[in-house]
């Protein structure tokens, strides 16, 4: 078994200065990647007045005179790492103080402390706690970080007290082994997100720009609207008798009103059954006025540069540890404009999709054995699940498992419900346990540990305590809302997803790092992450093991995170030229 590797702090001090050395070994450490499988002692390495330490004004010599496969600690990722990448100083692994942090008083219960380093280092020696810097704005275009308000420096001596408080407190958890596996791969997405930022998605410009021509027709020099939205709102005006503006939900509202037709919101499944002239209209504006303000020609000049769309990527943007994005719609690409996400010539893109990953996480975390058995065949989940109370029915299966993780339990979802528990005891009693133990009130973990705090911790769960390290603008938290719900039913069906789809958030970590570590040595880059779904930008002649990696990666992520189960992680992948074509 090889040595872990060593570990180096790195800090920076209010004179433009950076200071490295060393670091004493904490009494285990873990891997910031799957490809070391066990926690282990760290070897011994002095500090103190005879460990040399480097004061460099680049923190890039201090990355370059470090041992290889060394382990930085370092306050936050997003505010060293893209300086390193700039300077082309890659590092393999580090641990992340603030995201640790942040980790750690959610477990303790304290989620909505201040999270930062310095906030960490005043609670250590019982100094006046700051608070957390406000959140940085989504900024169009903006990618680099170096130009952002930076907090007050935290001293090397202050972070490595931090670094080995955090140890200590690590050890102390209802899991330690989990929970150092998850403070160690959450501080590896980190690295890969400002990897991905720096890389950006291949755009072809003059692709998008046809498109948007095509869908919505030639913009009129004088400015407003493009053709075919103003040809679709003069249609929903003459409809109306009178002139309406449909992009104004006020508006449409109140001409539906003066028609006899009440309405609450213009959702597309309030107004869609409605029986008036202006609805089919009305639904292609929406459809078309969406491209146009979400990825129009202003998007395109705002975020394309140089044939790249960089959105920021935010790893542990919510509560269950989904990623968002600091701006740029980058989760909510429509299939139509993901025409212009096109390969560079000679190029491919390899998308792969988790196929079923939340069942399947369900199945590991449940220990449930029927469950795990069929999580384990090699065919799709809900067809297997079909055949245990279904009569082979897949649709009744689907609803059945999803119904439980998501809390269906109302008419044909509690039948469905009953013959999955008669089938699968243990995976529906871990959900119903979250779920009352939601409702109850108390702090719920994820499998590694990740918590979800009572609601009275934070009166809003987009601000403190739900680890959001900037505005995103891209949020897809469909439970969020039951978080800080007052009604206990709906925080019990929040929680009960919550330690499904948050322990999918977590595999999805170890995924990550352990395909990071796999395309080292290839030309190959990691360029998109949503949820379940990974996207390499690669040379055509490496698409096949780029294939082979996900996959690989996928399985060993699994067997790291949830140990020695039947349950397989496999993936739908395609490799191809235009991300469109691979849905």
């Amino acid at each position: 078994m090889s040595e872990p590797p060593t570990r180096w702090a790195l800090a920076e001090d209010g004179d433009g200065w950076w200071h490295a050395a060393p670091v004493a070994p904490a009494a285990r450490t873990t891997a910031a990647d799957p490809a070391e499988p066990a926690d282990r002692a760290h070897p011994a390495t002095p500090t103190g007045p005879a460990t040399p330490r480097l004061r460099v004004r680049d923190p890039a010599e201090a990355v370059r005179a470090a041992p290889p496969g060394t382990r930085w600690v370092w306050r936050s990722t997003a505010a060293v790492y893209p300086r390193l990448l700039a300077a082309g100083a890659r590092v393999e692994r580090c641990h992340d103080i603030e995201d640790c942090e942040l980790l750690l008083l959610g477990h303790e219960g304290r989620s909505g402390e201040p999270r930062s380093a310095a906030a960490a280092w005043a609670r250590l020696t019982g100094g006046p706690v700051p608070p957390d810097p406000a959140p940085r704005a989504a900024e169009r275009g903006a990618q680099d970080s170096l130009f952002e308000p930076r907090p007050s420096p935290v001293p090397l001596d202050a972070l490595l007290a931090v670094h080995a408080d955090q140890a200590a407190r690590l050890g102390a958890t209802a899991h330690p082994d989990r929970m150092r596996l998850l403070t160690a791969a959450e501080s590896a997405a980190f690295l890969v997100a400002a990897e991905m930022n720096r890389a950006g998605l291949p755009w072809r410009a003059d692709v998008h720009r046809a498109l948007l021509t095509e869908l919505l027709g030639e913009r009129y020099a004088g400015g407003g609207e493009p053709r075919r939205l103003a040809e679709l709102a003069d249609r929903i005006s003459a409809a109306f008798g009178r002139r309406v503006r449909p992009d104004l939900p006020a508006d449409v509202i109140r001409a539906f009103a003066e028609a006899g037709i009440k309405l609450k919101s213009t959702r597309r499944w309030e107004i869609q059954g409605l029986d008036h002239p202006a609805v089919e209209p009305l639904l292609a504006y929406k459809k078309l006025y969406r491209i146009y303000t979400a990825h129009g020609w202003a998007w395109l000049a705002d975020w394309v540069h140089e044939g790249r769309f960089r959105p920021e990527f935010l790893p542990a943007g919510t509560l269950t540890g989904r990623w968002v994005t600091n701006g740029g719609g980058a989760l909510q690409i429509p299939k139509v404009i993901r025409r212009a996400v096109v390969a560079d010539p000679g190029w491919r893109l390899v998308v792969a999709d988790a196929d079923q990953m939340e069942p399947r996480v369900l199945a590991a975390i449940s220990r449930d054995p029927a469950f795990m058995e069929v999580a384990g065949r090699p065919e799709d989940l809900y067809t297997a699940v079909s055949r245990q109370g279904f009569s082979g029915d897949r649709d009744k299966a689907k609803l059945a498992v999803l119904g439980a993780v998501y809390g269906q339990t109302s008419g044909d979802g509690l039948k469905n419900l009953a013959a999955l528990r008669r089938r699968f005891p243990r995976a529906v009693a871990y959900v119903d346990e979250a779920a009352r133990a939601g409702e109850e009130g108390r702090l719920v973990r994820t499998w590694l540990g990740r918590t979800c705090p009572p609601p009275a911790v934070s009166g809003d769960p987009d601000e403190g305590g739900g680890g959001e390290a900037g505005v995103p603008q891209d949020r897809d938290d469909a439970w969020t809302p039951g978080y800080a719900s007052t009604d206990t039913r709906a925080r019990g069906r929040f929680t009960r997803n919550f330690v499904v789809q948050g322990s999918a958030a977590d595999w999805a970590l170890l995924l990550l790092a352990a395909l990071r570590q796999a395309l080292v040595g290839m030309r190959a880059e990691l360029v998109f992450f949503q949820h379940d779904e990974v996207v390499v930008h690669c040379p055509a002649e490496e698409a096949a093991a780029v294939a082979e990696a996900i996959g690989a990666a996928g399985e060993r992520a699994g067997r790291i995170a949830f140990g020695d189960t039947p349950v397989r992680f496999p993936f739908t992948t395609a490799v191809v030229e235009c991300y469109a074509d691979a849905k």
